[in-house]
């Protein structure tokens, strides 16, 4: 037992050094991410067919009420959802089985039309559509009211499952943080391959080395750079950018464990399958653009055409960024959804680990 913990100590001190030692592990797992939470905070940190899920609730009577209803139903784009009151219709809102809520003036002769939206999408162009649709419709209640100088607001609010008033930094943090530690696990097996290419691994084999050993040491690294990186891209977004956080520890660790996992298996499956850095590089590459984008990271899924929105649904990214947000965000308990959250992720490290582990194994007993 001494010995293999020794065993497992050496070779972990060597993941790390040989991880930190590459100048492509800085660049991706490191400077990459930083750069990219900088650029999306400066740019979005302000605020195909179109059709959106809304309710109305509040008094109807009295023009402008009336005019309002009418409006919004002759749109032609809006389904509204009838009979809600207003805490049921923010439910829905907060579950996102409703794109907005249309709250109508106490008075029927002055006061605030509101437009409830949920915080997650508050930069998608759902959310600036309904934004521009409310301001018109408000503007139909004014003129049917008044005919004259308008005496309704259009007030804008935006709503979460977090018991924090949540801005746009905060999302952009925790997806980040989840693209990051991504990355490192689909970038960070960079190493198999050379060792593999040179037939360093075979030699490895013919040492008194425990492989098994030798892999659980390579998944430690990247769980230090993982560490490394939520730390570091945290301090940023809450000293730098004012992002609020709300951990749950318990939910956080586990996501952050099973998704580092994940991603890991995912990048030795990349690495068992490929012959070449060059190859490595360029499906990783793939892989994480992909994911970047598809994954509600910084485009909201439900604004993509609806071929693409299946894709969304089975990428370990879209469930590993919810996962994070779950427990950094939201200061989510382990329901239903994280447990989603955890399966499917758990799911693709395993069917990863397995598939590579049979790649490595035929392509050393070809050697």
């Amino acid at each position: 037992m001494a010995k293999n913990m020794k065993q497992l100590r050496m070779l972990f001190d060597a993941q790390i050094k040989e991880t930190f030692r590459e100048r492509q592990v800085w660049f991706w797992s490191i400077m990459f991410p930083v750069l990219l939470l900088v650029i999306f905070m400066i740019i979005f940190g302000g605020n195909s067919d179109f059709s959106a899920k809304v309710a109305i609730v509040g008094d109807k009577s009295g023009a402008a009420a009336e005019a309002f209803v009418q409006s919004a139903e002759a749109t032609g784009v809006l389904k509204i959802e009838q009979d809600l009151d207003l805490q049921e219709a923010e439910k829905r809102l907060k579950d996102k089985r409703l794109d907005a809520v249309f709250v109508l003036p106490d008075s029927s002769e002055t006061g605030d039309f509101g437009l409830l939206l949920n915080a997650e999408g508050q930069t998608s162009s759902t959310s600036q559509a309904l934004g521009s649709i409310a301001g018109q419709l408000t503007a139909a209640a004014n003129q049917a009211a008044t005919g004259t100088a308008p005496a309704f607001d259009l007030k804008t609010e935006y709503v979460s499952a977090s018991n924090n008033r949540l801005k746009v930094s905060d999302f952009l943090l925790s997806g980040v943080i989840a693209l990051s530690i991504a990355q490192s696990g689909l970038f960070g097996m960079v190493g198999l391959v050379e060792i593999r290419r040179k037939g360093l691994l075979k030699r490895l084999k013919m040492t008194p080395v425990n492989m098994r050993l030798f892999g659980v040491a390579n998944v430690g690294a990247r769980f230090a750079l993982s560490i490394v990186q939520v730390i570091l891209l945290t301090l940023i977004g809450v000293v730098a950018f004012r992002a609020n956080v709300d951990f749950s520890p318990l939910t956080f660790l586990l996501i952050f464990i099973v998704g580092t996992l994940a991603f890991s298996g995912l990048g030795y499956l990349i690495s068992a399958a490929s012959k070449t850095l060059e190859s490595y590089m360029g499906i990783s590459n793939l892989v994480s653009f992909i994911m970047m984008f598809l994954s509600g990271i910084f485009i909201d899924v439900n604004v993509l055409p609806g071929y693409l929105k299946p894709v969304s649904h089975v990428m370990p990214l879209t469930y590993f960024v919810d996962g994070i947000r779950g427990g950094m965000i939201y200061g989510s308990g382990m329901n239903a959804d994280m447990w989603l959250n955890l399966a499917v992720l758990a799911a693709w490290g395993g069917v990863s680990f397995i598939l590579a582990t049979l790649l490595f194994r035929r392509r050393s007993a070809s050697l």
